[in-house]
């Protein structure tokens, strides 16, 4: 069976091809992929955007041959109706059928149309539906928060409001993507709703992900994390929820003044020098404005970029992990929180339900009411008993969710159903 990926960001093992730093994101892809490929049956090739593609055109690794292909920047581009490298890489590989990784960038409806032309079977796998975000991103803010813009901002138009905007063009090329594919691979209800109001009529498989292997080799212990650290994996976007995280700190330090939030990510804050002053966003304006109100420098870390073995040990040192975004689909840093057993607190927001029993495997609470947040942090701080019996269940319900077998084993199912006639 040959099978052709198409992906956002390279793989390790093609970074390392092209003499480059590999991401420390889409780490869900790389197990994948690593026991997809060692299978007899699978030949396996991966599609993704690169700078040197015009430089680069093949990649052979250890198992996998790599595309690299120039990233495209605008729906309005033309190659988008009929790509001419996506074509040149079909006859080449000429797959039995492609997989497609998310449905938010131009490039999954060129490789779309691509594949409508030359005949060959497509998924899509939903990872977020952009066109259905764009009406979360103003949750909780302010109209200066949404409008207003720093140097960065009015060049690279990410202001909130720039970033709903960007999510509502890219949104139309989500949706055509979406329409005009037979087949689509999805994990919640959420996502499913939402696909089946864009095109009833696509074959809708459900399969699990398989997270980054640190996570499956290590168990939260409460005696060993820093009491009253709370973890929130990233927080650069308004719908992370970073604003509702500090709206919650107050009551939280009311009940345990040594609390303390560590955030995943660069200091979205940090002005200091002029790199940090001329790459600013007035998100991170905002973010500051609430940490000063607030009275929190003292009781905020930002972790900077972590790889995986950090972020890893970041989780088993925390003593709760927060999601409050305003929209997921299924959130991987709530994933790996559980699989890990780190007891957590998550917005009750787009597929999490799905992933997290409330009350049983942690906690769900309204995105918009950080009272309750703090309220269900709290009740974890107060009761070792209590984070003990949620860590084993979450646990015990992510270790088979995500279990790497049964997930490599449904997804070779979904190709073979795929291909029979």
């Amino acid at each position: 069976m040959k099978v052709l990926w198409l992906i956002n960001i390279p793989l390790p093992e093609a970074s390392h091809l092209l003499h480059e730093s590999s991401t420390p994101y889409g780490g869900w892809l790389v197990n994948t992929s690593k026991y997809l490929s060692n299978l007899d049956e699978v030949k396996l090739s991966v599609a993704f955007p690169s700078k040197q593609a015009k430089r680069v055109k093949r990649l052979e690794g250890d198992k996998i041959v790599y595309y690299p292909f120039s990233p495209i920047k605008k729906v309005s581009d033309s190659s988008i109706q009929d790509h001419q490298r996506f074509a040149t890489i079909l006859q080449e590989v000429s797959p039995d059928l492609v997989h497609i990784f998310g449905t938010e960038m131009p490039h999954t409806l060129a490789m779309v149309n691509a594949c409508r032309r030359q005949g060959v079977k497509t998924v899509v796998s939903i990872q977020g539906l952009v066109s259905v975000i764009e009406k979360h991103t103003f949750a909780g803010l302010p109209q200066d928060a949404i409008h207003n813009k720093t140097f960065r901002n009015w060049v690279r138009h990410d202001h909130v409001s720039g970033l709903r905007k960007t999510f509502q063009v890219r949104g139309e090329a989500e949706r055509e993507a979406i329409r005009k594919v037979d087949h689509v691979i999805g994990r919640t209800t959420w996502d499913r709703a939402c696909v089946s109001q864009i095109n009833d009529q696509a074959t809708y498989f459900h399969c699990n992900e398989t997270l980054r292997e640190s996570f499956y080799h290590e168990t939260w212990k409460r005696e060993k994390c820093e009491p009253h650290s709370i973890f929130l994996s990233q927080g650069q976007y308004s719908i992370k929820g970073l604003h509702f995280m500090l709206e919650a700190m107050p009551l939280i330090l009311q009940r345990y003044p040594d609390a303390r939030l560590y955030i995943g990510g660069s200091d979205l804050t940090d002005r200091s020098g002029w790199k940090n002053k001329l790459f600013a966003t007035h998100y991170g304006n905002y973010i500051q404005s609430l940490i000063d109100q607030y009275n929190l420098s003292e009781h905020i870390s930002f972790t900077g970029t972590l790889d995986e073995q950090a972020m890893c040990q970041r989780y088993l040192e925390s003593h709760v992990f927060v999601c409050p975004s305003t929209i997921e689909n299924s959130p991987n840093s709530l994933a790996e929180a559980m699989l890990l057993g780190v007891p957590s607190v998550a917005s009750y927001v787009g597929g999490t339900s799905d992933m997290l029993a409330d009350k049983k495997e942690g906690f769900l609470y309204q995105h918009d009411a950080p009272y309750m947040l703090a309220y269900y942090v709290c009740k974890i701080f107060e009761d070792d008993a209590l984070a003990k019996n949620l860590s084993a269940a979450a646990q015990r319900r992510a270790k088979v969710t995500h279990d790497q077998e049964l997930n490599l084993q449904r997804l070779l199912q979904i190709y073979h159903d795929m291909l029979t006639p």
